[in-house]
């Protein structure tokens, strides 16, 4: 609600209040006067008498929250601006302690199903292109910071500090062990073998070329010829043989990979030579302008492509979109889990956070002063205390006829 329209509902309510007091003085005027024509009156001026008596008692007691009634210092008035650091305090610690506890946190939001709703609003046409669009929004402004010459170093900086800090060895050696232990590495040694043998199938030509420059002059050409098909065919033979499931040679390869692995997880010196060999590469010109000319090509091709009403990315972000919730609307459980997730991340984030966030609201409030306190708060409940002198103005007056007649009555 606009504050605007608070500040004309409080003054409605107010008015409405004072007039009714206002009535209420004028009613009890005219039947005091008239109060010995007839008990009629005398009953309605114990009712206007009492109702401003109520009246009265209330606007002073609303009054007295927010200022001093008529301007006067009156003790234990204007209570809000007197004690507004102590409000902020004890506002703090009611959030604090009743609504960003874990448990509560925990269950306002295991009431809603993120996967869900996100799952059935991606699923409504247009909308999965329309967040694709936006997510990639900012990405040819991203790019384009990268054609800066001053960032396209400090990329390149960053990038020879954090290959500096890592060790290549045991990552690469950690990576082979994995393979080694399932398994893995056998149908690479059986591609290798097989790209070994379709290149010696192709190049038998070159094999025999080679052959007959190192042969002697007097050797006969078709000596050459037989020489060279015997070696790539006993080559080929050997390989084949290699690629037995059996094969000694398979045995040596394992046996090989797991000295590497010992080799790239223990040795200094080949951790050093591997850091030599990429800080070379990171700070080489030739590798520099390679990776500027990829980063123009990329930045140009992205900023057309988003550029274009059809774009490709944007299309292809929003086909995984939609592949990824339909994929959450069939299946209920990987729903529950993922609301699960979010769940546990936002009340624990929010829980752990909670001392921040309340001395935000502390600190806000506390630099608020008096008069602006005071009329925060009257704005937002004003209008329910102006309702406290209605009632308390009829209320008064009820009890004033009651007492009136039990006094004609005893």
């Amino acid at each position: 609600m606009r504050e605007a329209e608070q500040v004309r509902r409080v003054v409605t309510s107010r008015r409405f209040a004072t007039g009714l007091l206002v009535m209420m003085s004028v009613v009890f005027v005219i039947a005091s006067q008239r109060e010995t024509d007839s008990a009629g009156w005398a009953y309605l001026a114990a009712f206007a008498e009492a109702a401003m008596v109520g009246a009265l008692a209330d606007w002073f007691a609303v009054t007295a929250l927010f200022r001093h009634p008529l301007g006067l210092p009156i003790a234990h008035t204007a209570i809000i601006p007197n004690n507004k650091d102590r409000i902020a305090d004890s506002i703090a610690d009611f959030l604090e302690n009743n609504f960003m506890t874990r448990a509560v946190l925990s269950e306002e939001l295991g009431q809603i199903d993120f996967a869900g709703v996100t799952a059935q609003w991606l699923l409504v046409p247009g909308h999965s292109r329309q967040l694709a669009a936006r997510l990639l929004h900012t990405l040819p402004a991203s790019l384009t910071l990268l054609q800066d010459a001053q960032v396209r170093q400090f990329v390149v900086g960053g990038l020879q500090t954090t290959f500096s800090k890592l060790r290549l060895g045991p990552i690469l050696g950690a990576l082979l062990s994995v393979l080694v232990a399932e398994g893995r590495h056998q149908p690479v040694f059986d591609r290798l073998l097989v790209w070994a043998a379709d290149t010696l199938e192709r190049h038998r030509l070159l094999v025999y070329q080679k052959v007959a420059e190192k042969s002697p002059r007097w050797m006969p050409g078709r000596f050459d010829a037989h020489l060279a098909t015997r070696l790539v065919d006993e080559t080929l033979d050997m390989l084949a043989e290699m690629r037995a499931p059996d094969s000694d040679w398979r045995e040596k390869f394992s046996h090989t990979l797991h000295d590497w692995i010992s080799v790239l997880t223990t040795s200094e010196e080949m951790e050093q030579n591997m850091q030599d060999i990429v800080q070379q590469t990171l700070q080489h010109p030739l590798f520099v302008s390679y990776l500027e000319g990829v980063l123009d090509d990329v930045t140009g091709r992205v900023a057309l492509d988003l550029a274009a009403p059809d774009s490709f990315l944007v299309e292809q972000t929003a086909q995984c979109l939609e592949a990824m919730a339909e994929a959450l609307e069939r299946d209920a459980r990987m729903r529950t889990r993922i609301n699960l997730g979010i769940r546990r991340f936002g009340a624990t984030t929010i829980a752990q956070k909670r001392s921040q966030i309340v001395d935000l609201i502390r600190r806000v409030v506390r630099k608020w002063d008096a008069v602006t306190v005071s009329r925060k708060i009257e704005l937002y409940v004003g209008r329910d205390l102006q309702y406290i002198r209605i009632n308390g103005t009829l209320v008064g007056g009820l009890v004033g006829l009651l007492l009136h007649g039990a006094r004609a009555l005893f």
